[in-house]
């Protein structure tokens, strides 16, 4: 295959070229984002955007992950600060959004940024006791910040009966660990109510009164250690608007319109009519609005094409079940009280199996800890599970026979109330795939660059459960000027690598793309879709806190780099139990000498490579050594070099040339031949001859050379020669008279054998040279020893 750099470079790219080139160092840098200042936005406001962070100055665009935003303007006043101008849509969605930076080199780190319905006001200091405490009109955002040890107080006015709702974004904001806790106190400093990690808002807090009387009611904040820091910001929704901490019924089917009963409101329950959506979404963020007001952030309905069946209480035990159709089915209703166990019957027939899986915790922001449990009809335990992998309850149900089954769900706890909301649904167990990017660095979610005129690859997981074909790949939305290059991924391989070219006249662009996968079996029919997760917040031992899932990949068309990379594809095959030398080239730019990292993109099943090698300074070539294991994949495979040019990353943004060779066929194939080694021994200061049988495999043309190599210390032998017809190689091998004695295991036979001007290199193991010390003269022989020493000394 032919350089990328192939028919000359166009005059842009070569002068881009040659500014990176004479800034030696300035390498092509990745944009990172360490702050966004506000950390949300009113919807339908314009609004400035501060962003904080490194490599800002040659950012082009803010790519959105959700739609309701418009950039008006983008500026850098200085390399870590990128001052940005939107327009925020009226019909944005309220909750979260993610976003990226696409600079002219490189794509920064996923930050998340909020979407609120009320206009901010700034915290000020001093605010820190009660008589300090800042006051804030109603249905306005707060914005501030908790450093270490703070309290911030603030006051409102409220008249009786009138409602109170205060939620906060902390955690959901997602720049550090921080724990907010939050309390309304009366005029007379009584603490009305407080709130900590409110399961509606993970480890954000809600709380809420109805004001007893007419008067001043003060709000604290605080993180709930005392704790905070420069990084530990909110937003603090205060106002009269509704925050239901629940909705009935929790799901429904795709295009079905429901009546939702908002409950957990503190002055109240009440409805809204929605439809739910049919574009294959299996959740749905619902904003509740009481005909007057929004709340701040939406709640989440499960949506599947399943019949419901509701509870009707008294269903506490088996006699008293709801009764449901058949499955698949889904079940839904409220532990309600403290000790509270739903029984619901459904039917099945003998040999049907079915997924039963309780949705509560996830992604309904339900308190409930579902145990969940199938019964026989008379009410005999036939499986039970609570936490099945996650904080909710699963479990795989086999049908022993034809009839009908019951299934019951409880709290862990034997806790209960009013928004202990879940969903169960029994469906057939079917075949289903999820796409994954695998991460090349840890805790940091994959993006993909290349370079214009120049190529990139990376690795594409498939997550199958119930079945094993084989898949394709398309990539949706790609960039103009950019093609992948996709091959199948066989049914028992998780991870097959893609490769990726800019064209020389590819436009610096960025594109957010979907990645599908589609079994080639028409009869399997299975679909999936990427989910990649970006932690945002990590507790102890890394655990993920929060974080966000895209549906696609961020891709950035950059500008060119001074250097590209080519595999020489191998002649000779790679034999189990060998070893190959696979040859790189890079095609430098003119002025451009640094040393090139070169790293193998993955190895197919049973080879290892190193880890990195380089190619020196001013050179255009290294080799990177592959060694195959007696049991590697037979196969011609499809291999990938990445190359790295610049400073290495410690957790912050990459600073580095980055490009890829193009994909290479790589064969692994079976030895030629088979070796057996033998077991000698040999004395100090002797020789002996080291016989190795050879089983011919397969026929080859020319001389090969044959040497023993894990000789111990002050042994050696020479290579020997031998043909397709040789059954038999002879080595001498000497042991000098210091050689240590002992029984050494390690000797192996490496053969080379001419292959279309290239090499195969096998080894075989199992050789046993044992090196022994002379033995001692004996007595007869000792006189005439002497006299031979006495006539030697005259």
């Amino acid at each position: 295959m032919n350089s990328p750099f192939r028919g000359g470079w166009s005059r842009g790219a070569a002068a881009a070229v040659l500014l990176l080139v004479a800034a030696g160092h300035a390498w092509a840098v990745d944009p990172q984002i360490n702050s966004l200042s506000p950390a949300g936005l009113q919807r339908g406001s314009q609004a400035t955007l501060t962003i904080r962070g490194t490599g800002l100055a040659n950012v082009q665009e803010i790519l959105f992950y959700s739609p309701g935003f418009t950039v008006q303007k983008l500026e850098a006043p200085k390399d870590d600060t990128l001052v940005a101008t939107l327009e925020v849509s009226p019909q944005a969605e309220l909750g979260i959004h993610a976003l990226r930076l696409r600079s002219r080199t490189g794509v920064s780190n996923l930050r998340v940024l909020t979407v609120g319905p009320f206009p901010a006001v700034a915290e000020v200091e001093p605010n820190s006791r009660p008589d300090q405490a800042q006051q804030v009109p109603l249905n306005v955002t707060v914005e501030g910040v908790v450093q270490a040890e703070d309290v911030d107080w603030f006051v409102v006015e409220l008249e009786q009966g009138q409602r109170l709702n205060v939620e906060v974004e902390g955690l959901r904001i997602g720049t550090t660990f921080f724990d907010p806790l939050v309390s309304i106190h009366d005029a007379q400093g009584r603490e009305l109510a407080r709130s900590d990690d409110a399961p509606l808002l993970a480890q954000d807090c809600l709380c809420s009164v109805v004001a007893p009387q007419d008067g001043s009611y003060r709000i604290q904040l605080r993180d709930v250690t005392f704790g905070g820091s420069g990084a530990a910001v909110y937003r603090m929704h205060v106002g009269t608007f509704p925050r239901p901490t629940a909705v009935f019924p929790p799901g429904g089917r795709p295009g079905e319109k429901l009546t939702l009963h908002w409950i957990g409101d503190v002055a109240g329950e009440f409805t809204q009519e929605v439809t739910l959506p049919s574009d294959g979404r299996s959740e749905v963020a619902i904003v509740p609005r009481d005909g007057v007001q929004e709340a701040p952030s939406p709640n989440v309905l499960r949506v599947s094409d399943l019949a419901a069946a509701t509870e009707v209480e008294p269903n506490h035990d088996p006699k008293s079940a709801t009764p449901g159709p058949a499955a698949p089915v889904a079940l839904q209703g409220v532990i309600a009280a403290p000790g509270d166990v739903d029984f619901f019957a459904f039917t099945a027939r003998k040999g049907q199996q079915f997924d039963v899986r309780v949705y509560a915790r996830r992604p309904l922001r339900s308190p409930l800890d579902a145990v969940l449990s199938i019964h026989n009809a008379q009410g005999g335990t036939l499986a039970s599970n609570d936490d099945s992998g996650g904080p909710d309850s699963y479990l795989r149900f086999n049908v022993p026979a034809d009839g009908t089954f019951l299934v019951s769900v409880t709290d862990q706890l034997a806790r209960g109330g009013p928004d202990y909301i879940y969903r169960v649904e029994v469906i057939e167990v079917k075949p289903s795939l999820v796409i994954r990017l695998p991460e090349r660095r840890q805790y940091v979610s994959t993006t993909l660059v290349i370079p214009q005129n120049n190529r990139n690859a990376l690795m594409v997981a498939a997550q199958r459960q119930n079945f094993s074909g084989e898949l394709a790949l398309e990539f949706v939305g790609l960039p103009a000027g950019v093609t992948a290059t996709v091959i199948p991924m066989p049914a028992g391989m998780q991870e097959v690598p893609v490769l990726f070219t800019a064209a020389a006249d590819a436009p610096p662009a960025g594109a957010l793309v979907g990645i599908v996968g589609r079994t080639t079996d028409p009869s399997l029919n299975v679909v999936g879709r990427l989910d990649q997760r970006t932690m945002l917040v990590r507790g102890q031992n890394n655990v993920d806190v929060w974080g966000h899932n895209a549906d696609r990949m961020a891709t950035v068309v950059a500008e060119p780099i001074p250097y590209s990379l080519e595999i020489v594809p191998p002649k000779a095959p790679l034999v189990r139990g060998g070893s190959l030398p696979l040859k790189v080239v890079a095609r430098r730019a003119e002025g451009f000498k640094d040393p090139i990292a070169l790293r193998m993109l993955y190895n197919p099943p049973g080879i290892s490579s190193s880890g990195f090698v380089t190619i020196p300074p001013e050179q255009s070539e290294a080799v990177i050594p592959l060694t195959a294991s007696g049991g590697a994949a037979l196969g011609t495979w499809k291999v990938c070099v990445t190359g790295r040019s610049g400073a290495p990353s410690r957790g912050g943004p990459d600073e580095a040339l980055r490009c890829s060779t193009q994909l290479a066929d790589l064969t692994v194939a079976e030895p030629l031949h088979k070796l057996a080694l033998s077991k000698v021994a040999v004395e100090q200061g002797r020789q002996v001859e080291f016989r190795v049988k050879v089983e011919k495999l397969r026929d080859f043309e020319g001389t090969a050379t044959a040497e023993l190599a894990g000789l111990p210390a002050n042994t050696s032998s020479s290579p020997v020669e031998f043909t397709k017809d040789t059954s038999e190689l002879v080595f001498k091998v000497s042991a000098a008279a210091n050689a240590r004695p002992g029984r050494y295991t390690s000797v192996v036979c490496v053969t080379r054998v001419p292959w279309e001007g290239e090499v195969v290199t096998y080894t075989q193991g199992g050789g046993e040279l044992r090196v022994d010390a002379p033995l001692p003269a004996k007595a007869s022989e000792k006189p005439a020893a002497k006299s031979e020493k006495s006539a030697a000394k005259k």
